[in-house]
């Protein structure tokens, strides 16, 4: 048998999926514990949270010279984390999971730290968030890996954010050069 046999049985995925209907998109072939996926990804949502914070609290209380580019930089990385945040949530939902959007826990589940450097030290305020983005960065990656093609859908979600947190993290890099 070579691997150009392929041979689809639609009669039996067709009965399966009347079967299971009410499992919604997660069907027999789903490769990973979705438990698991879940947990992970209510984890993502938590660490894209807090740097929604972190940067909001940033774009807000920077002060100096640079303050308007820097600011701006930070106000658009925000609403990116926040839409990073509610896709993960979204995925959640979709795999029959509940976001988890608990303010008692987020620290814990979150990846990266919510910091609060000096309102007018803005070289450390880009320093910690481009830390935080190399951290998820890095965290995105491993899950990607994991997820492998267990779970196209996810990875594909995670790889999305995943490359607007590395044009997070060149912007950042720019604006320490500058």
């Amino acid at each position: 048998m070579t691997t150009d046999d392929f041979v689809l049985d639609v009669t039996r995925i067709r009965e399966d999926a009347r079967r299971k209907m009410s499992e919604g998109p997660v069907t027999g072939s789903y490769g990973l514990d979705t438990d698991k996926v879940i947990a992970i990804l209510n984890d993502v949502v938590a660490t894209e949270i807090v740097c929604w914070l972190r940067y909001t609290r940033h774009a807000i209380s920077a002060t100096g010279i640079d303050r308007a580019q820097v600011a701006a930089e930070f106000t658009e990385h925000a609403a990116a984390e926040m839409q990073h945040a509610l896709r993960a949530a979204e995925r959640v939902s979709q795999l029959g999971g509940q976001p988890d959007f608990d303010p008692a826990t987020l620290v814990q589940r979150a990846h990266t730290d919510y910091t609060t450097p000096d309102e007018k030290d803005l070289k450390a305020m880009l320093e910690h968030n481009l830390l935080a983005e190399r951290i998820v960065i890095s965290a995105y990656q491993e899950i990607a890996r994991w997820l492998g093609d267990h779970d196209p859908t996810t990875r594909r979600l995670i790889e999305s954010i995943l490359e607007e947190e590395e044009e997070h993290a060149d912007d950042l890099t720019d604006l320490l050069a500058a």
